[in-house]
């Protein structure tokens, strides 16, 4: 028996029909590097918590990717907050498709 195998794109939430997937693709982007700082800094989720001015159920939620309380907006607010430079890189596409989001860490 041969398995069909169908090559997703580089976004998960569109294969799987999700009408905002590029959105939860973005959030779910910073959200990895949110926790990642706060997981490289032993920080507890109180302790984050009270840098990022949010309570500790709102810091569990985020660090279990539970996004949809956050805005993209509010989730670059809180990198600065960790003391990251946010950067919004605006460029014209070589062909007239649409236009896509990436988003980019440098460590």
């Amino acid at each position: 028996m041969t398995e069909k195998i169908t090559r997703g794109t580089s976004n998960v939430f569109a294969d799987l029909g999700y009408p905002d997937a590029a959105d939860r693709q973005t959030k779910t982007r910073l959200a990895l590097e949110i926790n990642g700082l706060i997981k490289a800094r032993g920080m507890t989720q109180v302790s984050a918590g009270k840098l990022l001015g949010l309570p500790q159920p709102k810091v569990s939620a985020l660090a279990n990717y539970r996004l949809d309380g956050f805005s993209v907006e509010r989730m670059m607010g809180l990198l600065t907050a960790l003391s990251q430079d946010v950067e919004i890189l605006i460029r014209p596409r070589d062909d007239q498709s649409a236009g896509r989001v990436f988003v980019s860490a440098l460590r």
